[in-house]
């Protein structure tokens, strides 16, 4: 069992949205120029920093927490904590994160 395992339950990618949103977090969804939805995006900002989900897949999760004072948040130039992979994993490890760095 990994440390982010241990500290971090895993459960469903739904189970997960739910709880950002419980958290604040606002969606965006932004799609092409057909319409169809690229991603899922999740936004909050708190306590002098900014976490970021992006989820592209359920196997393609990115999520990322950076210092407020980052000037794009889509691609940011320095980030406190990093995290890609299967959706359900990143999503708890995010969600185990203390509030304030």
């Amino acid at each position: 069992m990994s440390s982010a395992e241990a500290v971090a339950p895993v459960f469903d990618i739904e189970t997960g949205l739910q709880e950002l949103v419980a958290r604040g977090y606002q969606f965006v969804h932004p799609a092409d120029e057909r319409g169809e939805v690229l991603a899922v995006v999740g936004v909050r900002v708190h306590d002098d920093v900014v976490d970021v989900v992006r989820l592209n897949a359920e196997d393609d999760v990115v999520a990322t927490r950076m210092p407020g004072s980052e000037e794009n948040i889509f691609e940011p130039e320095r980030w406190l904590w990093r995290r890609r992979g299967e959706g359900a994993q990143v999503l708890a490890e995010i969600l185990s994160l203390p509030d304030a760095c």
